[in-house]
């Protein structure tokens, strides 16, 4: 197990859901969608939240796409936004230092029918 995936099992046995609150830290937990026609949350999937951007997954170009996505979101600066884990993979957590907002849409629960 590398260092990145057990800081990431780490960060689920801590969470309630896609997301928790770490001090003045939120972690969420995201399902990526590379390549889209547009930046959109797209809901839950699971125990994380889709979240589809347009750029290509080469190079870090989606996952430097996807934290100023994130930033511009919460009204941070993208400095203050961090993916934790899953830099290579669809399936990523991350850390927005000290948000200025909290969209709903990012925060959302599961419904119990």
């Amino acid at each position: 197990m590398t260092d990145e995936e057990k800081t990431d099992a780490s960060h689920r046995s801590q969470m309630n859901g896609h997301f928790r609150w770490d001090g003045a830290d939120l972690l969420i937990h995201l399902r990526i969608s590379p390549r889209a026609s547009r930046d959109q949350v797209a809901g839950l999937m699971g125990d994380r939240l889709k979240v589809s951007i347009t750029a290509p997954p080469v190079d870090g170009k989606a996952n430097a796409h996807l934290v100023k996505f994130i930033g511009k979101k919460f009204d941070v600066a993208k400095s203050l936004v961090t993916v934790v884990s899953g830099k290579s993979s669809r399936d990523k957590t991350v850390r927005i230092t000290t948000p200025q907002v909290l969209p709903e849409i990012f925060l959302i629960t599961p419904t119990t029918d």
